[in-house]
């Protein structure tokens, strides 16, 4: 028998730092035997000063940390490596290729929306408020970039890569945005293997470009699960296509403007895709679709650079012909702010894809101040809103004029339009009232669905203990319950902010 000691050196212990009973802000340090692994550096997404205080503070030592692996280049996931090597980093940011080009520039305009948002926000300060400053600066992301180490996925190379005597990972695809990775960790403490695996965030099957998830193959006691989707299933992606065809067709019809707020990674380029069939097909006729998102015309430009990461689809649709799926006649992409700024003054019908996807930043933000009092106008949302964004609160007044609640507010505060001081949101600190069509297409979403979760998690052999995160808790605690009853023998646990686990 060991004695305690011996017990307390060779336990594993994961300690979960962010994205715990939320689906932003994703950090969680992995301990062996002294060697300190961080999984993610997520930046946290939603109300203003919650937002800056948890961003601003890191719950842990950055110099202790020898190491890090990104399983992915949204800005919930990497937007705090600069404030990480600021702090003391000095290690090595493990990632495919494809997710280091990527997150180079998402870092990069993550800096340069907070300098533009706090040159905005200061110059129409109300008296008394204290000026905000940007969480850090284009520099600051300039020197983040020689810590990156691109690994590729292990179908192409058969090899592992070793972070310690005792420590060794591969990358799985993980079909959720390109260059997206599932970690299967292998440690050894006193000669004992142990497995841990992390999905980042999880793909869907049947989505077009990229390939499907890929299942872990070895047997794994861990499991650290994204499960965003925990309580719903998604339609089939065909299903979605004749949906945007209707909603553009009646956009032409009624000269209507349609405001997309979008994610410039993985959404914009679903969205361009889908548009593109549906042009090529003769399904819609042709408007004019800005991308105005700097950021969005960088990424698309790298996903040229990996196209042998995409599925066959894409290659039937597009690539055996030599087209780019991401381009096309009435595509007009815009630069200068001036010629943002220009699109506001322009006649519908068009479509406008901009940043940020939870219209937590960005050009969207000016697109829906101009349009968000018009009935004409249609607010297209593409993904999963995290509380407190004002995504998720356009949604919710829209959702409760649907259905009014006369009586009292629910939860959230949005209420029908009766009950005028609950139909408003804030942008830029100005109120608004929510009098434009807001349409909520969440299946285009890329996370996997409650189906695809567990089909996912039942596929480990040997599963002992589950850890759901990137997740609210009614979508957690129903897939919690589900998970149980498939697999009774599982732990399965719902981290809260700072909880430790010995493995």
């Amino acid at each position: 028998m060991r004695n305690s000691e011996d017990l307390d050196r060779i336990l594993m212990k994961i300690t979960f730092y962010g994205a715990t009973q939320t689906v932003t802000g994703s950090k969680y340090v992995i301990e062996s035997e002294g060697y300190r692994l961080l999984l993610d550096c997520g930046m946290y997404q939603g109300k203003r000063d919650v937002s800056n205080a948890l961003n601003k503070t890191f719950p842990f030592d950055a110099s202790s940390i020898d190491a890090m692996i990104l399983s992915h280049a949204h800005t919930d996931h990497c937007g705090l490596i600069p404030i990480l090597i600021k702090n003391g980093f000095s290690g090595k940011i493990y990632c495919t290729a494809p997710t280091a080009d990527i997150a180079k520039f998402i870092l990069e305009d993550a800096a340069s929306i907070q300098e533009q948002d706090a040159l905005y926000f200061n110059k129409h300060l109300p008296a008394g408020q204290k000026p905000i400053e940007p969480l850090y600066t284009k520099q600051d992301v300039k020197k983040s970039f020689s810590y990156f180490a691109p690994v590729p996925y292990f179908r192409l190379t058969q090899q592992w890569t070793q972070l310690a005597p005792n420590i060794r990972f591969k990358f799985y695809d993980a079909g959720h945005i390109l260059g997206s990775a599932v970690t299967l960790l292998e440690i050894t403490e006193a000669g004992e293997i142990k497995r841990l695996v992390f999905t980042g965030d999880l793909g869907r099957h049947f989505l077009p470009i990229l390939r499907d998830p890929e299942f872990v193959e070895e047997p794994a006691e861990t499991l650290i699960m994204e499960c965003t989707y925990g309580n719903r299933l998604h339609r089939p992606v065909t299903d979605l296509e004749g949906d945007l065809k209707n909603i553009i067709n009646e956009a032409i019809k009624n000269k209507s403007k349609i405001i997309v707020p979008t994610f410039s990674l993985g959404r914009t380029q679903e969205l361009l895709y889908m548009i593109h069939k549906l042009i090529d097909a003769k399904e819609i006729s042709r408007l004019p679709i800005f991308i105005d998102s700097p950021l969005a015309q960088k990424i698309t430009r790298v996903f040229g650079t990996y196209t042998a990461d995409f599925d066959e689809e894409f290659w039937n649709d597009f690539g055996e012909r030599g087209e780019s799926a991401f381009l096309f006649r009435n595509l007009i992409t815009t630069v200068s702010i001036e010629e943002s700024k220009s699109i506001n003054n322009k006649e519908g019908p068009y479509i406008v894809i901009a940043g940020s996807g939870m219209c937590e930043g960005g050009r969207v933000l000016h697109h829906l101040k101009n349009n968000i009092e018009n009935p004409n106008s249609i607010i297209l949302i593409t993904g999963y809103q995290a509380q407190h964004t004002l995504g998720r609160k356009i949604v919710e007044i829209s959702k409760a004029q649907v259905h009014p609640v006369k009586s009292a507010p629910p939860v959230g505060g949005a209420v029908s339009s009766e009950v005028g001081q609950f139909d408003r949101v804030k942008i830029y600190g100005q109120e608004y009232h929510v009098k434009a069509k807001v349409i909520s297409l969440d299946e285009l979403s890329a996370h996997a669905d409650q189906k695809d979760l567990l089909s996912y998690a039942l596929h480990i052999k040997n599963l002992k203990n589950v850890f759901l995160i990137h997740t609210e808790m009614p979508e957690a605690e129903a897939f919690s319950s589900l998970l149980k009853k498939e697999a009774p023998s599982l732990s399965v646990n719902i981290p809260s902010q700072g909880q430790e686990f010995e493995i």
